[in-house]
C-alpha cells in the first residue's frame, strides 16, 4: 500500500513538473517570438509614467497590442532582467516585435527622440518660435533660459545672453525635455564646434571668442554660399585693420528688430539709425553676434581668404562681386543697377 501510494505521488510530482516545464517553456517561446502589430498597425507609441510597477507596464503593452499577454514579458523580466529598473519616458514599438525586444528597450531606457532642426542664421528670437511650437517638451520658459548667459560665461564674460551660441543643428530630444535643457544643448553644440583649436586659432588672430562668433554671425547674413564665406570674412578682416566701418546692413536690421521697428525692408533712411549695432556709423565689429553662425561661417571668421578685397556687392542672379579699390566697387555697383534697369524694362515689356 506505502509503495503504491510512493508511485502516485511521484507520478504526481512528473505530471505537476511536466505541466510546468510546458507552461514555461511556452511562455519563454512567447517571450522570444515577435508578433504583427495590433490591428496591421506598423508602429505603437506608448508613455510609461515615472514609478510604474512592472506588472502594470506587462498590462498596458498587452492592452495597447505590443505583447501578446503580460505573462511572458513578467516571466522573462523576472528570468533575464531581474533587478533592473524600467525607464520612464515615451516609447515608440515597431512591428513585427517579441517581447524579448520590448523589455530590453524599456530596462535600456531607448525612448523616443523627436528630431528638431534649427537652421543657421536664427536669432534667439526666432529659435524661441520654433520652440514654442513643440508639443512635447516640458515646462518651462525657453526665453528665460536664452535671457541667462551662465552656460557660456566662462568662455564670453560679456554676454549678456545666448545670442550667437545657439549653435544650429538638427536635435533629437526625448518627451518631457525642458526648454533649459534644449539651451543647454545648443550650447554645448557650439562648445564640440568652437573647441579648443578654435580658441587658439582666436588668440592667434588677435580676436576672443565673443569677437570671433560676431564675426562669424555677420558673414553668415551676408552670403548663404559656403564657398563665399572666407572672403567674406577677408574684407571684413581687412576692413577692422583698416578702422574702416564694415557697412554691415543686417547689423541694422537686427537693431531694428531689436526695437520692434522692422517692416521687412531696409530704407536709405535706416543707415542713420542711432544704435550701437549700426556699422555704417560706428567703427568695429557691433557690440555682439547678430545671429547664430553655423560651422562654415565660424570656420571663415576664423581662417578668412587670403585676399586683400575691401568692398563686395550683390549680384544678379545670386553671390556677390568682390573688389580693392573704391573706384572698382563703384563700377561694380553701377553694373549691377544697370543690370536691374534693365531686367525691369525687360518684365515690363512681357507684361
Amino acid at each position: 500500500m506505502r509503495r503504491r501510494t510512493l508511485k502516485l505521488l511521484l507520478a504526481a510530482i512528473l505530471v505537476v513538473a511536466g505541466a510546468a516545464g510546458l507552461t514555461a517553456w511556452r511562455l519563454l517561446r512567447a517571450f522570444g517570438a515577435a508578433i504583427p502589430g495590433p490591428g496591421g498597425r506598423e508602429k505603437v507609441v506608448v508613455e510609461v509614467g515615472r514609478g510604474t510597477s512592472v506588472r502594470r507596464v506587462a498590462e498596458d503593452l498587452a492592452a495597447r497590442g505590443v505583447v501578446g499577454s503580460p505573462w511572458p514579458f513578467l516571466v522573462g523580466y523576472r528570468l533575464f532582467q531581474p533587478g533592473r529598473s524600467i525607464k520612464a519616458g515615451e516609447y515608440e514599438f515597431v512591428f513585427p516585435l517579441a517581447p524579448r525586444e520590448a523589455l530590453s528597450m524599456l530596462v535600456e531606457g531607448r525612448v523616443l527622440l523627436h528630431p528638431v532642426t534649427v537652421p543657421e542664421g536664427l536669432t534667439g528670437r526666432e529659435v524661441d518660435e520654433i520652440v514654442r511650437g513643440l508639443d512635447f517638451l516640458g515646462p518651462g520658459s525657453f526665453a528665460a533660459a536664452f535671457r541667462n548667459p551662465a552656460p557660456i560665461l566662462d568662455w564670453d564674460p560679456r554676454a549678456p545672453d545666448l545670442e550667437g551660441y545657439l549653435f544650429p543643428e538638427t536635435y533629437c530630444l526625448p518627451r518631457g525635455t525642458a526648454p533649459a535643457e534644449v539651451v543647454a544643448a545648443m550650447v554645448s553644440g557650439f562648445r564640440r564646434v568652437f573647441d579648443e583649436a578654435g580658441r587658439r586659432r582666436a588668440a592667434e588672430i588677435g580676436l576672443d571668442v565673443r569677437e570671433v562668433v560676431t564675426l562669424a554671425s555677420l558673414i553668415e547674413e551676408e552670403t548663404a554660399l559656403v564657398e563665399e564665406r572666407p572672403l567674406v570674412s577677408a574684407v571684413f578682416h581687412n576692413r577692422l585693420k583698416r578702422g574702416m566701418k564694415l557697412d554691415c546692413d543686417p547689423t541694422i536690421i537686427y537693431a531694428l528688430v531689436l526695437d520692434g521697428r522692422y517692416r521687412g525692408r531696409l530704407l536709405l533712411k535706416d543707415l542713420e539709425y542711432p544704435s550701437p549695432y549700426n556699422t555704417y556709423l560706428h567703427a568695429g565689429l557691433p557690440p555682439g553676434p547678430i545671429c547664430s553662425p553655423g560651422r562654415s561661417s565660424i570656420e571663415a571668421a576664423l581662417r578668412p581668404a587670403a585676399a586683400d578685397y575691401l568692398y563686395f556687392v550683390a549680384k544678379q542672379g545670386g553671390g556677390h562681386r568682390f573688389s580693392r579699390t573704391l573706384q572698382e566697387h563703384a563700377a561694380a555697383v553701377r553694373e549691377l543697377r544697370e543690370s536691374t534697369r534693365r531686367r525691369s524694362r525687360g518684365k515690363a515689356r512681357i507684361r
